[in-house]
């Protein structure tokens, strides 16, 4: 036991436990009140003695080749947005019971510096950390390693293991909502998200094939020329129109940089764009991306292999927003050169003031002239809560009538997108991905694309 002790002092490693420091006091104060009552000396002498004994000992047992050992489990990317399990794997070589205090080395994104997990583990025994992450920024993260202090078995000493290997994980759109979107529409089931079921207007116009008529069947789809035929009634049977392009456009413009609630609107504008784009390719229409500022920074042609929401990721995860103004005379001239057939063009942006949309309504006019555009932009929370509030001062009165007068323009743009016949979107931010799927499930039902 005592060469083990040869290598355990480390004060990277070995640590006193703090009963140790307050018995040490208590001695010390022993031996002062010795000078006054000699017999003090003796019982403050084997006192210390005790001490010593009991940490070498403690130490001894803690101190063994095999301690404690740890593993990280980290899924293969993160969702951003989302909340996202972490598993730390623990195991316990000792032939006795020990209580260890878990510190985790987490990315700096996160910035927490006080993450700490207890645990007891049984002798010979396997244990597990579970906790979740809720990234709000998009990129790569690096996880450090795991730092794990045990303590002795006769509570005394202290040793820390570092354990667990230094990882790296990307934290892509939030998949998670793309996934359980993906689901719902599979099973028919995008109303119990709040999204709406819209009454179809008519029969589309693609034929899937001639069935025969059952009760409740519209008597206007009778097939005669397959009924002379056939001897009993015929119905054409039609199903929604496909192979339709949907285009998400998304502005990286300064004004997107705003926060909300962690994330950026550009964020909220990503994660939207990736869930409505899955739902797309899940009604058979083709999805298609662009992310613009300055630049055409990401073009993805509208398809829907079985590639196409992968690609569609890996474009979105790298971009970020610009502090600069958009050029919508540049997205124009490369949606005119390169989207030749009729398209829903869904644009993320985000308008402050009438003047804003003065600015770039030219670029929008044009764009819906050739295409089919929803402009969507964000409702300001903030201004909805300082006009429901009640004034109780003079600047609070100023503030609230300031709020009234942008909360009123954000209306006049929406009143004068729709007079341009361009179909415009209010959303609050938390709302966006049930909102862009609501408009674009009613102008599949209305047959508007």
């Amino acid at each position: 036991m005592f060469r083990r002790l040869i290598h355990f002092w480390d004060n990277t490693s070995f640590y006193l436990h703090k009963k140790v420091y307050y018995a040490g006091y208590g001695i010390a104060a022993l031996f002062v009140l010795s000078f006054f009552v000699p017999p003090l000396q003796t019982v403050a002498f084997f006192l210390l003695l005790a001490i010593i004994m009991l940490v070498f000992i403690d130490a001894g047992l803690l101190y063994q080749k095999k301690g404690i050992s740890a593993n990280r489990i980290l899924p293969p990317r993160l969702s951003n947005g989302d909340e996202n399990k972490i598993v730390i794997e623990l195991e316990n070589n000792y032939g006795y019971k020990v209580s260890c205090v878990i510190i985790e080395e987490l990315p700096q994104q996160f910035q927490e510096r006080a993450w700490k997990r207890d645990i007891v583990l049984e002798a010979q025994s396997n244990g597990e950390i579970v906790y979740h992450l809720k990234p709000q920024e998009r990129g790569e993260y690096n996880f450090g390693r795991i730092n794990i202090y045990t303590t002795g078995p006769l509570q005394i000493v202290k040793r820390r293991f570092i354990s667990g290997e230094e990882q790296s994980v990307k934290v892509y759109p939030s998949y998670v909502q793309m996934r359980r979107y993906q689901l719902l529409a599979i099973a028919n089931k995008l109303s119990e998200t709040g999204s709406r079921r819209m009454r179809k207007l008519g029969h589309s116009m693609e034929f899937e094939q001639i069935k025969e008529y059952v009760r409740g069947d519209d008597y206007r789809t009778i097939n005669w020329k397959a009924t002379a035929r056939k001897g009993d009634l015929m119905t054409n049977n039609f199903t929604d129109e496909r192979s339709q392009q949907i285009y998400c456009l998304i502005n990286k413009g300064r004004v997107m940089k705003m926060p909300f609630e962690g994330m950026t609107l550009l964020d909220y504008a990503i994660n939207a764009s990736l869930v409505l784009s899955s739902v797309a390719l899940q009604k058979q229409d083709k999805a298609g991306l662009i992310a613009f500022g300055q630049n055409i920074d990401a073009f993805v042609p509208a398809d829907r292999k079985p590639t196409q929401i992968n690609n569609i990721l890996e474009a979105l995860y790298k971009q970020e927003t610009a502090f600069l103004e958009p050029d919508l005379e540049k997205l124009f001239s490369v949606v005119r050169n390169r989207i030749t057939q009729r398209s829903l063009l869904v644009l993320f942006t985000n308008f402050e003031s009438f003047d804003s949309l003065e600015r770039v309504l030219p670029s929008l006019k044009r764009l819906a002239h050739y295409h089919l555009l929803m402009v969507i932009f964000f409702d300001n929370t903030e201004l909805k809560t300082l006009v429901e509030s009640k004034p109780s001062t003079i600047e609070d009165i100023y503030i609230k009538t300031i709020a009234e007068k942008y909360r009123h323009e954000k209306g006049l743009i929406v009143k004068e997108l729709q007079k341009q016949g361009i179909i415009a979107v209010l959303s609050a931010p938390q709302n966006l991905t049930v909102t862009a799927l609501n408009k674009y499930l009613e102008l599949k039902a209305r047959q508007s694309i």
